[in-house]
């Protein structure tokens, strides 16, 4: 099944329980231009609220890359001057916001080029599942540009802060043996191999008790979470609904 949502460069479709999102700008390894950035949080609104959906996998368009950042050649456009820098922002604000904060099992599966914005892409997922032909790096350092608190915490819980100063400090690429090594990534798999184990880890999460899998999510959350926004109440009472469901009567 695919739903439409407005534009051709953002292609989703349902297939088996599982929600792909495609972000379609293969001209420009997947840049992400303004009409992507403005369809994104309601892609995954609408996700969310299906019950059809267990899983979510995002990808890029043929095999160059999975998300090369926001489409800069739009800049000139659309992001000039104080009203329109602001308007851009919030737009990609909340784009972020709706994949990092989506609360279903989001899967990233990478294919070449993973660099700056696209790589912040493939950090709000739950899992990044990764072509041996992979390649990462976050060149702010070469390009003068500034990463706020958020996008280089949510970095350093996934590799830590020696790896995290690394890769800032340096702004050099990475390849995925390296990427894996470090806990940028979860799998790495022959090109040949990605998309059939993303299916198959897409089809084993879409078949377990969603409930338990939404509870698990909440409960990392909360782990990650600064201590005073930790909502242990609410976790717990996801775990009573756990043992009161029917996946666990059976």
């Amino acid at each position: 099944m695919k739903l439409d949502f407005g534009t051709e460069r953002m292609i989703v479709e349902i297939v088996d329980g599982v929600g792909w999102v495609t972000f379609n700008n293969p001209a420009r390894r997947n840049a992400v231009s303004w009409e992507m950035w403005v369809a994104i949080p309601k892609i995954f609104e609408t996700l969310s609220a299906r019950e059809d959906v267990r899983c979510v996998v995002m990808k890029g368009a043929g095999d160059k890359s999975f998300v090369a950042g926001a489409d800069i050649s739009e800049f000139k456009e659309l992001r000039t001057g104080d009203e329109q820098v602001k308007a851009y922002n919030a737009a990609t604000a909340a784009a972020y916001s709706a994949i990092e904060n989506f609360d279903k099992p989001l899967i990233a599966m990478i294919r070449g080029f993973c660099i700056g914005g696209g790589l912040a892409v493939a950090l709000s997922a739950d899992i990044r599942i990764a072509a041996d032909d992979t390649v990462y790096a976050i060149p702010a350092a070469i390009l003068g540009l500034g990463y706020g608190y958020p996008r280089v915490n949510r970095l350093v819980h996934l590799v830590g802060p020696a790896y995290a100063k690394e890769i800032f400090f340096t702004a050099r690429k990475f390849d995925g043996e390296e990427a894996l090594r470090m806990g940028l990534i979860n799998r790495l798999t022959p090109v040949a191999a990605l998309e059939a184990t993303t299916r198959d880890y897409a089809a084993m999460i879409a078949e377990n008790a969603p409930l338990t899998i939404a509870t698990a999510n909440m409960a990392v959350a909360a782990a990650l979470a600064d201590e005073s926004a930790r909502d242990l109440d609410a976790v717990e009472a996801m775990v009573a609904k756990c043992f009161a469901s029917d996946d666990y009567k059976e």
